[in-house]
């Protein structure tokens, strides 16, 4: 196995292509409705073209949705609404066809993929294309240790990798990315926090299921103590990831950096989305050029990654459910911007 040098990411990614951009925007103004009338879905059907290479853009007909699943150490401190180690039951309602993002992706036609990284769980109790790539059971309580070793970093950054490639390989024409996870936003709220130089208190919210004043504290609380132990490794974003993120936003963090080399669109959901977003901004700083920002979803660490990525989102509409939910919300609209800008016609 060859070495993992993230560095390279800088080089191998580029933006969309601008003469791409500016020619579907030349294209966009012979339409026979003027210039502006369909507002923000302009701006997103030129970003299409610019990503496809191509005017007109081609619709988006091979959407995937891909859901990351992990459970984290930390919610054994009672951080979160959902008890410690029930991320099990999150993936089994998804793959049942029963969960929100499940039902949201039948309507919008994309199919979706769990990949199971770390959820606490023996294995054999989910399918075998579920926990193909899974790195270990659980992630460690990063207030007080590491949530990865060295080793399983590696491992889990390098499985997102593999998974861009496939979906690029297999024609996927964008990606809408979520998170299944119990903790996962204690973990994000503190990379943001890290790498934006805040306190605990500013980053920390009530997550996809709403926690009381008292839960709220103790994930306030959590988040300090393992911003004590993020700070030191700034400087390395894997050793970052794997001190205070967890096997499911590392290889997240993969995914994004590798699908931008594919030159693969993403949408992100919420707060861990926008997390390891802000993880693979400092590896590449081109890659926020390939995703957009699906939905703000209240969250104060998600806004404060969007900002500092300078990605603003399509919808506001208070959905917090989490799950690749708000992301998927927005699919419609990105996909309505690609069928106007390729189906309708041209003046002379």
């Amino acid at each position: 196995m060859s070495v993992l040098n993230l560095d390279d990411f800088a080089h191998l990614i580029e933006r969309p292509d601008g003469g791409v951009r500016r020619d579907a925007e030349e294209w966009r103004a012979r339409l026979a409705v003027p210039p502006g009338a369909f507002g923000r879905l302009d701006e997103l059907g030129a970003w299409l073209a610019a990503a496809q290479q191509r005017v007109p853009v081609r619709p988006v007909e091979r959407p995937r949705l891909l859901l990351f699943a992990g459970d984290h150490g930390v919610a054994e401190l009672g951080v979160s609404a959902r008890p410690a180690g029930g991320t099990k039951d999150l993936v089994r309602a998804v793959l049942d066809g029963v969960s929100p993002a499940a039902v949201l992706a039948r309507g919008a036609g994309a199919r979706p993929r769990v990949v199971d990284m770390a959820v606490d769980c023996d294995p054999a109790e989910l399918p075998e294309e579920v926990t193909r790539y899974r790195v270990r059971r659980g992630s460690g309580r990063i207030d007080v240790e590491d949530a990865l070793t060295a080793e399983e970093a590696e491992a889990a950054f390098r499985a997102g990798m593999a998974l861009a490639d496939e979906e690029a390989d297999a024609g996927t024409d964008l990606v809408v990315l979520g998170d299944l996870s119990v903790g996962g936003t204690t973990a994000a709220s503190t990379l943001i926090a890290a790498l934006c130089g805040t306190d605990a208190s500013v980053v920390t919210g009530r997550g996809g299921a709403r926690i009381d004043d008292l839960a709220w504290m103790r994930k306030c609380g959590a988040i300090r103590d393992a911003l004590r132990r993020a700070r030191p490794v700034l400087g390395d974003q894997l050793e970052l990831l794997a001190t205070t993120g967890g096997a499911d936003l590392t290889a997240m963090t993969g995914f994004l950096l590798q699908s931008a080399v594919r030159q693969t669109p993403v949408i992100l959901d919420g707060v861990v989305s926008a997390a390891c977003a802000l993880v693979a901004q400092r590896v590449a700083f081109r890659a926020p050029d390939w995703w957009l920002a699906g939905q703000a979803s209240g969250e104060p660490a998600q806004a404060k990654a969007l900002d500092r990525i300078a990605l603003n989102p399509l919808l506001d509409h208070g959905v917090t459910a989490g799950e690749g939910t708000g992301a998927l919300l927005a699919l419609p609209m990105v996909q309505a911007a690609a069928a106007l800008a390729a189906e309708l016609p041209v003046r002379d």
